[in-house]
């Protein structure tokens, strides 16, 4: 019967976010809220200048209706009828931080299309917001009843004590941002962040949490909906929107299972968007105007080499799932063990 609950998590997620691009990206081409294509990225992009951004909306209200749906409903029929249990507790407030990181982005949108501000919130401000809302979700699993204490693959539960909470901190405020900077090329957020979701989604079932399953359900359904829209040529950008509110669901989704360290796994991609970020600045600083990648982040090294938007998704959802695999095997043996 849980089976129901999360294939209808994944119809509604997938149903109602594919079917308001048909609505939503004719209201932002009206608005005028098109892509600026700036400088510093691939010259050929610039074909895409005026593409409707912000259409992150439509995956955040697929996937939000498809959780305030089919959670309470999988609550009510469950055997033990407990309606507040530390996992609802994860996934209402991992939903609300979601929520509140796509709103960062929607005003970090608003203020580069609407207001003309290529840069958007500052680097500053967008920080400072991030942690805080970081720091009220873990606040809530605090009151919830965490302690600080996480399971690891392969080796059981590992109580961290205190320093638990800044290295959580550290971990969804860097995976939020490693999603945004994702987020570059037609299709390559939501395409990695769908396996993901995935993955994450089964880890759930096997753990027998079914609500995060839910979850995983109607983000993977959402992302699979908006790339009806978002895949090559894309005629709709998530806009930071959609690529923060897919990083807040990512971790609440970890977070959830206690199981933040499946985040190296899932988002293997993610990971390596932001490292080579980082290895391009300070190679660049340390060697006075050299680089390692042709284009940072690394996505853009690959489209610089050659490859194809199409080719970069594939292969980097390939890896997604080759990650995923990995933490599903060590969850598995795990529970043997």
């Amino acid at each position: 019967m849980n089976g129901i609950f999360v294939l209808l998590a994944v119809a509604v997620a997938f149903a109602v976010t594919a079917l308001l691009g048909k609505k939503v990206i004719p209201f932002l081409h009206k608005l005028k809220y098109g892509q600026t294509i700036l400088d510093i990225g691939p010259a050929w992009h610039k074909k895409k200048q005026g593409t409707p951004t912000m259409g992150g909306v439509m995956l955040i209200i697929g996937c939000f209706l498809a959780i305030i749906l089919c959670v309470p409903l999988y609550t009510v029929f469950a055997v033990n009828h407990e309606l507040i249990t530390l996992e609802s507790v994860r996934v209402y407030a991992g939903l609300v931080m979601a929520l509140a990181y796509g709103l960062i982005g929607f005003f970090d949108d608003y203020i580069k299309v609407v207001k003309k501000r290529n840069q958007g919130l500052t680097a500053r401000q967008k920080l400072l917001l991030q942690i805080l809302v970081g720091s009220l979700y873990l606040f809530s699993l605090y009151l919830a009843g965490a302690d600080g204490s996480t399971l690891v693959p392969f080796i059981g539960t590992v109580n961290l004590g205190l320093f638990y909470w800044p290295v959580a901190l550290f971990i969804i405020v860097g995976t939020v941002n490693s999603v945004n900077l994702t987020d570059g090329i037609d299709g390559l957020a939501s395409s990695v962040t769908f396996f993901a979701a995935v993955v994450l989604m089964v880890a759930a079932s096997m753990l027998g949490k079914i609500g995060l399953s839910i979850a995983g359900a109607a983000l993977g359904g959402a992302c699979l909906g908006f790339l009806v829209w978002n895949f090559y040529p894309a005629k709709v950008f998530m806009g930071d929107t959609g690529s923060l509110f897919l990083g807040g669901m990512v971790c609440m989704l970890a977070f959830g299972l206690n199981m933040p360290i499946l985040l190296i796994f899932v988002g293997v991609v993610y990971l390596m968007e932001t490292l080579s970020d980082i290895i391009q600045i300070l190679y660049f600083k340390a060697t006075k105007g050299k680089r390692i990648f042709k284009m940072a982040p690394i996505h853009h090294h690959f489209e610089m080499s050659g490859w194809s938007e199409v080719k970069i998704v594939v292969v980097f959802s390939i890896i997604t799932m080759v990650g995923g695999i990995l933490a599903l095997l060590g969850i598995y043996l795990g529970i043997k063990v």
